[in-house]
């Protein structure tokens, strides 16, 4: 069974949070929602629904996660990436050629932030997002 990492912030997006949650756990993944909010399990998602995290983002340290999956969302994201101990799980992961991911602003505001950006990426279709993203930035049509 595929251990899934997902961290939340005060702020993330509710919606993105759910499907992705939802989506790994039909899957048969064993998702563990993860706060960053020192101290704090329950969060305040960006449109006010409080969700509460399984454990703080601390306790994952040293774990070995098949994935580490992203939600966006504003100022969420930007809480994720000031996470010292999420930063250091992402280059874990990195560095072992694992899967991270993210979505909505995450992968401009996190990755873009810490040198994470993959080849390809996408992300909210915000200017100042898509040119944090730069050449990686890919978009369907």
């Amino acid at each position: 069974m595929a251990k899934v990492l997902v961290p939340v912030a005060d702020g993330s997006e509710e919606i993105e949070t759910s499907c992705i949650t939802d989506t790994l756990t039909r899957c048969g993944c064993q998702v563990t929602v993860a706060s960053v909010v020192p101290g704090q399990l329950q969060v305040k998602m960006s449109r006010g629904l409080k969700v509460v995290a399984d454990c703080a983002i601390e306790d994952c340290k040293g774990k070995e996660w098949d994935a580490i999956a992203l939600p966006g969302g504003m100022p969420g994201a930007e809480t994720l990436r000031d996470s010292a101990v999420l930063i250091e799980l992402l280059k874990e992961q990195s560095t072992k050629g694992k899967m991270f991911a993210a979505v909505c602003a995450s992968p401009a505001v996190v990755f873009g932030s810490h040198g994470l950006l993959p080849e390809k990426a996408t992300c909210y279709p915000n200017p100042k997002f898509k040119d944090v993203v730069g050449a990686a930035c890919q978009d369907a049509k």
